[in-house]
C-alpha cells in the first residue's frame, strides 16, 4: 500500500470520526486524568533514582497501599470508559482515593497523581449525558420560518382576562396577602 492510495487518508479519518463520537458519550477526559493520576502514585514508592554513583530510593513503608491506591484509580479510570453509568460512584471513589494517597504514598506521587486524580474525579462525577439536538420546528404557514421575533406582526388579543384577575381574586400568589388571613406570615403547614 503506498502513501498516495486514497482509502487510507478516507480510513483515517472515518476512524477518527468513530472516536469522536465514542468519547462524546462518555466521561472520556475523566477516565483520562484518574489513570493519570493513579501512574505516578503507583510507580514512585517503587521507584529507584539513580544520581551518578547514588541511588535513592523512594520506597516507604506503605507501598503495597500506593499500588493498591494507583492500580485502584487505573481501574476507576478504564471503567469510566466502557460503563459511564457508575460515573458518579467512580469519581466519588477517585476524589477519596486521590485523598487517602497524600499520607501512604509519598504525597500522592509528589502532588502529581493527586492532582490528577482529584480533578479526574470531579470531572466524573459532574460529566452529563449529552441530550441529541432537538428538531427546528417546521416554518409556520404564514410564511415567518426563522423570522426574529420582534419582526412578526403583533397578534396580542385585548379582551376580557381569565383566571383570578377576572374573578376579583388578588393575584398575590406568594400566600401573604392580608386577604387570605396571613398579615404576612408565611404558614408552615
Amino acid at each position: 500500500m503506498s502513501a498516495e492510495t486514497p482509502a487510507a487518508s478516507g480510513q483515517f479519518t472515518r476512524r477518527r470520526l468513530q472516536f469522536r463520537a465514542w468519547r462524546g458519550q462518555r466521561p472520556f477526559w475523566a477516565g483520562l486524568f484518574i489513570m493519570f493520576g493513579g501512574l505516578p502514585i503507583a510507580y514512585f514508592p517503587y521507584a529507584n533514582l539513580r544520581i551518578g554513583h547514588l541511588t535513592l530510593a523512594m520506597a516507604t513503608t506503605a507501598g503495597a497501599g500506593s499500588l493498591i491506591i494507583g492500580v485502584l484509580l487505573v481501574v476507576l479510570g478504564i471503567s469510566l470508559w466502557f460503563q459511564k453509568h457508575i460515573r458518579v460512584f467512580a469519581g466519588v471513589a477517585a476524589i477519596l482515593l486521590a485523598l487517602v494517597s497524600i499520607p501512604v504514598s509519598n504525597l500522592g506521587g509528589f502532588l502529581i497523581g493527586f492532582l490528577f486524580a482529584l480533578v479526574g474525579g470531579a470531572m466524573a462525577v459532574s460529566w452529563v449525558p449529552g441530550e441529541p439536538p432537538a428538531q427546528e420546528p417546521p416554518a409556520d404557514e404564514a410564511g415567518y420560518g426563522g423570522a426574529p421575533e420582534g419582526a412578526l406582526p403583533d397578534t396580542t388579543v385585548t379582551g376580557p382576562a381569565e383566571g383570578a384577575a377576572a374573578t376579583g381574586e388578588p393575584k398575590d400568589l406568594s400566600g401573604t396577602s392580608p386577604a387570605n388571613g396571613a398579615n404576612g406570615r408565611h404558614s408552615a403547614g
